[in-house]
This record gives C-alpha cells, structure tokens and sequence, in this order.
C-alpha cells in the first residue's frame, strides 16, 4: 500500500483531506475525500475504446449514500440500499453537468464516475464535497479530462458569506448556492435565494471561486506528490476526412447562414429548411459516397450549421426565430382550465407550454424523506414531466427521467421562498407540471405556470414568480458576443450558456446556469443578469394580466382544514382505546383527523367537507377535553342501565352514574320505568367522588319538585 494525501484548509480552518492509494485500486483512479467525519470515495473507469458510431460523451455520474455511513438501516421491507433516490440524483446532476465539458470534445470512450458516501457528519451536507471528489478522482486516472476543477456551496449568515456551512448554519441563511468551477472559469451555478439582488449574487459566485482555486491547486499537488508521473491515455476515437469537412462547408455553410437570417419562428419549418441544406448536398454525392460518409455527413453539417447560427446571430444582432436579443416570446395564460382541480393553469410562451395543476391535502398526504443524511417529512412538493410528444418524438414511456427530477427541483426551490408559513398553511402543496409543448425553456414555464396555479388555488403566496432562460453566443476570434433572453431549444443546444434565473419583483429566489465555455467574465455575468430581470418583470407583467393575486378563498369543493390545539395529556382520550372515539367521530361525520404531538400540545387537523362536519368534531373534542365541574349542566346519553341506576355520558368517554333515587322525585321500583339505554337527557353533576374521581349525577335536580299534599284530619 502506498498511500498519499494531501490536506489543506477551508478560511475557517476546517480541514479537508484528499486520499489515494489506499482503497479501490483497480480503479483507472480513485480518491477519498475527508472533512470532518464526512468522507467520500471516488472512483473513475473509462473504457478502452469507444463503440463505433458513437460522436458523443457516454458519461455516467452515480451518486450513492450508504445508510451506515450515518448508522442507520434502510427502510422498506429488503432494508437495503435500492435504486437512488431523487436527493442523490440531483447530486450526480450537479457533478455530471459540472465535468461533462471538460472532457475532449473527440474523446468517446464510455467513462463512469461513482461517488459514494461512506461516514455522515449529521450537521455536514455531503454534496458540497461530491465534484471535489469526482475531479479528485479523474485528477489521479489517465483519463483525458482537461481540469481540475470543484465545487462548493455558499450561504450567507448574518450577511457574511461562509463556504459550506454547516445544516444548522443554512436554517438562518438567506441563500443555498452550488458553484462549480476550474481555476480560471466557472462552470456551474445552481441554488436557491429569498429575493437577493444581481449585485448580491455576482458577489457570492466571485466568493465561492476563491475557495474553488485553493482546492483546484489541492489536487495538482496531490497529482504531483504520484509516486509514477501521471500520463494521459492516448486514444483515436474519430475517423476524419478534412478534406471532405471543408467540402461541405463550402457547399451548405452560406446556405444555413441565410436561413438564420429569415427569422423563422416556426420551429418545425425552420428544420425543414436547414435539413433541405443537408439534403441538396447530399443528393450531390454518389450512391457509395452517400453511404460511406453518412456518419462525416451528420456530423460535420452539424457543426457548420451551429457555427453558420452563431455567426448570423453575432453578426446581424437577430436571433434565428426573427426576435432582437432581450426580445421574449409572446405570452399568453389561462388559469381554472380544469374545473375538478384545486388549481389549474396554462402559461405558453412562444412554442413552450405549460399545463399545472395544484392538489391540496392534509398531513396524511406529506412525503416522507428516508435518506441516510436527510430525514423527515416535507408539505411541499413539485413533479415535472416532459412526454415525447411535447417535441414531436415516439419514444417509450418509462420511469420519472433524470432530467424530470432536476428541473421539477429547480421549480419548487423558485417557488418554496414566496409560500406562506406554516401557521398560514395547513395544507400540503402538490404541483404538477405538464409540458405539452416544448421549444426551449420549459423549467421556466413551469415556475410561472405554477405560481399562477397556486393563485388559483387560493394558495396566499406572498408575491408571484416568474422565471426567464438567458444564453449566450460568443467568439473569441472577434471578442463578439450575444446575451439572449428567452433562449429556444435550438439556442441552447448551439449556445455557450444555459442560465435560468427565477424570482419576484424584489429579488432572485433561484437560478441555474450551466457554462459551456472557457472565459465568462464577470462583466457578461453582470450583463446577463440584468437582462434576465428585464425579461423576468415583463413576464410577471403578462401573469398579472391574467391573475395578480391569490384568490379570497379556496374553491368550493377543496376539503377545509381547521387547526386547534389541546393539552397533550388529552391525546389519548381523544384517540381512544385502540382508536375507538377518534374513529368513530371521522365515521359519524364524514372527517379525516390527524393528531400531532408538538412539544406540550397535540395539534388536531380536522379535514372536512362542511362546516357541520367540521364543528361537529370541533364540540366533541372540546367535550373530551373539557373538565366536569359540580353543579353544572350537561346533555347526556344513557349508555348502561344497572339495577341501581344508570350510567350516562356527559361528555366523550367520561360518563357518571345516576342513582335510581336521582332521576325522578317520585320513588321507582326499577330505572327502566323511566329510562332506557339511548335516551338522551339532561343531568346535574352534583358531585365527584374526592378518592376515584367517580361522578355522580342528578335528573330530578332539574326537574320541578311536586308540591306536597297534606291529608285531612
């Protein structure tokens, strides 16, 4: 064993460990990551060769939590680890989009990443150490990858800046930001805010990059302390044939650039147009030149098509649909689409659409988080989903994607900021989004659709969001570029940059932002943020054309709930024996109850159709918890009839007895003379026994007393 770390420290003097040569040897390379009892091993395998045919990067990033790490087993019935959860895939999201670019752009080889968490410090998120690890682990390999680079979170305390704070330090913060970086550029932002300013923003990306170069240079030490010098594998993954490259661009590449300058909105006709361009070209060619350099065909037009858009973009200050370059698609809304939903709303911007739905339930319907670091339950969730058919594609239907879970995540940060407290809020939130269209942009469409859904609802979120897609074109050849608003599907996938940003009127509630190249100065960044919350206020502006408030109440048909809280020493009696009284009110009135014990209270959720059915579960509950005082008057039932009196409920599950010789003034020779078991009666408590609590009871205290007769002498 020959094993070497490499150690340095956060500003405030934590240290972060970087092992290797110890674990998982076999490995192309491998790393454990240490920060207190937080620890992470890494490990990268890259194939041999690529496949043929393949033209891009087959990269997969896992992340998996081991539940002993935090000494706890797994739930569910095998009660081991099964497939990841949507915690860990978010954290191989950030760490897949943060290396993903920094591989070869001709490097095809089938490359695997796993980075597992083996020990959990519990008020330490592991996340913020996962690309650090991954990088790390490329760092120590032979595998081609142009870093290293890092990741770190940022928050903001008492309006300092920390680098990954702690999870009791992020209840108090104002913001939770993921930023990636190498040493020269960023490559990754992702969090979420509550309304922070662009200004504020920028800062706290600049801080984290400082962080990011100490730990940039952790790892080419690390590189350098290798006892063998580190080479790179040599590969040749692509045939070319430059000469034929230049061929094709003579032919197809004046033709592309005059299509992007048409402006073409429709996106299915703008295809058409430049397929036509590959088309023409390829009818030049022979039958076996067709066949023989079909793959050099696909990709080489390809890449003069994404250089030809770029360049007319550039150069004529227009985008390829037509728009100028902070120009946003038209809008329009409708909400209350669905009349069975709690809240429903379409929000279509150009050929992007949005159909979302709002359900409201009760604690019954909160999720439950099992992870091995994070636990609990949460009242407000987000699912997003994209079917084929929103781009005009047949593919199969299978399990919630990747990509579904990370843009329904960055949704629900965007909106979780603006709902209301939970003393405000009884419910539990679903919102649903369903893209029906698609052509760029459709995370954004979901924020917004989603805010005007909540509105529907009823929901009082405290102001509406919206949410803007930024992208940006550069060349470094003429130092030109473009930042462009509302970006297409087609601008996005030619473009430099992928920046979503989400907020109110006041301030930035979440953003995204995915770097493709080398060199985003912080100037551009600047640049682009105030674009984006020009086009965010106008979107918000076309919302509020449609709904600009919460609606005054829920609809008619959405269940109510009520909250009250009694003395905890009550559940019980509330519950029952085996459930008895509790299931017996949800059955008598048609209710769901949910009983919480918080601290010295059980907090009672009463779920109801109707305001009978709720103050009807309201009056037994005040009767069970009510204290029987002497002398007062109650309206009981007659449960039990025994020779010497009857047993009545004056209040839930507290019943008292009534003596024969108190429920009547005249005398009687048995008490079913006068009761039977059923009748409902009023009674005077005139007594409780001081040794067993036992009540005692009177009917003829509140009867008139007969006046006596007197017999004549």
């Amino acid at each position: 064993m020959s094993k070497i770390v490499k150690e340095f420290q956060l500003s405030d003097g934590r240290t972060i460990s970087i092992e290797t040569g110890k674990l998982a040897k076999q490995a192309d390379g491998s790393v454990v990551v240490k920060m207190g009892d937080t620890m992470l091993l890494a490990t990268v395998v890259a194939a041999k060769e690529a496949r043929e045919d393949v033209d891009f990067m087959p990269l997969t990033v896992e992340y998996r939590e081991k539940y002993a790490a935090a000494g706890r087993f797994p739930g569910g019935f095998f009660k081991r680890e099964t497939r990841p959860s949507d915690y860990e895939v978010l954290i191989a999201r950030l760490v897949d989009r943060a290396l993903r670019p920094l591989f070869p752009e001709d490097y095809h080889a089938e490359v695997q990443v796993i980075v597992t968490l083996m020990s959990s410090d519990k008020n330490m998120l592991p996340d913020a150490l996962a690309c650090l690890a991954a990088s790390s682990a490329l760092a120590v390999s032979d595998v081609p990858f142009n870093g290293p680079i890092s990741e770190v979170r940022v928050g903001r305390i008492n309006g300092k800046f920390v680098i990954n704070p702690s999870i009791s330090d992020l209840l108090t913060s104002d913001l939770d930001i993921m930023v990636a970086a190498s040493y020269d550029n960023i490559m990754m932002v992702e969090g979420e805010m509550k309304e922070i300013s662009e200004e504020d923003m920028v800062q706290a990306i600049l801080f984290a990059h400082e962080a990011i170069k100490q730990q940039c240079t952790a790892q080419n030490e690390l590189v350098q302390m290798l006892e063998t010098p580190k080479t790179v594998r040599e590969y040749s993954h692509e045939t070319n044939d430059l000469e034929f490259k230049e061929v094709l661009k003579n032919a197809t590449y004046q033709k592309i650039y005059e299509v992007a300058k048409k402006g073409i909105a429709n996106k299915k006709l703008r295809k058409e147009m430049f397929d036509a361009v590959k088309e023409e070209f390829v009818a030049t060619l022979t039958e076996e030149e067709q066949a023989e350099k079909k793959s050099l065909v696909n990709r080489y037009f390809h890449s003069v098509e994404k250089n030809a858009i770029r360049m007319a973009t550039l150069d004529n200050r227009t985008r390829v649909d037509g728009r100028k370059l902070d120009e946003i698609r038209p809008i329009w809304c409708e909400v209350d689409y669905l009349p069975a939903a709690h809240g429903s709303a379409i929000f279509t911007r150009g050929e992007t659409q949005s159909l979302t739905t709002v359900t409201l339930g009760s604690k019954l319907d909160e999720q439950m988080i099992d992870g091995a670091v994070i636990e609990g339950k949460v009242n407000f969730i987000l699912h997003y989903n994209f079917p084929s058919f929103a781009t005009g594609e047949v593919k199969p239907i299978r399990s919630t994607s990747r990509r579904e879970i990370g843009h329904g995540n960055l949704a629900l940060r965007a909106l979780k900021n603006v709902l209301p407290t939970a003393e405000e809020n009884l419910y539990t939130i679903r919102i649903v989004s369903d893209i029906l269209e698609s052509n760029g942009s459709s995370s954004m469409a979901t924020v917004c659709a989603g805010t005007m859904a909540l509105m529907d609802a009823g929901v009082k979120i405290r102001k509406p969001v919206s949410g803007i897609a930024m992208g940006l074109i550069t060349d470094k050849s003429t130092g030109k570029y473009a930042v462009l608003s509302d970006i297409l599907g087609d601008e996005d996938h030619l473009g430099d940059m992928d920046f979503k940003v989400c907020g109110t009127r006041d301030g930035i509630t979440a953003c995204q932002m995915d770097i493709k190249v080398d060199g985003l100065s912080s100037d551009i960044l600047k640049e682009a943020l105030s674009q984006a919350k020009k086009g965010r206020l106008h979107i918000l502006g076309e919302i509020e054309k449609t709904i600009s408030a919460p609606r005054p109440d829920y609809k008619p048909f959405v269940p109510r709930i009520f909250q009250m809280k009694v003395p905890k020493e009550f559940i019980g009696a509330i519950i029952g024996p085996g459930g008895k009284i509790i299931q017996e009110m949800q059955r008598e009135t048609g209710t769901t109850i949910v009983i919480q014990e918080i601290g010295e209270f059980g907090i009672v959720d009463i779920i109801a159709d109707n305001v009978e059915a709720k103050d009807a579960v309201v009056n037994k509950i005040k009767g069970i918890i009510a204290v029987p005082e002497v002398g007062e008057i109650y309206t009981g039932k007659v449960k039990n009839i025994m020779p010497f009196g009857a047993f009545v409920e004056i209040l839930p599950g507290q019943d008292g007895l009534l003596h024969i010789s108190e429920i009547d003034w005249t005398r009687l020779e048995k008490v079913e003379d006068a009761l039977k078991v059923g009748d409902i009666i009023q009674v005077k408590l005139i007594g409780v026994d001081p040794k067993n609590g036992k009540i005692k009871l009177s009917r003829k205290a509140l009867l008139p007393q007969p006046e006596r007769t007197h017999k004549k002498e």
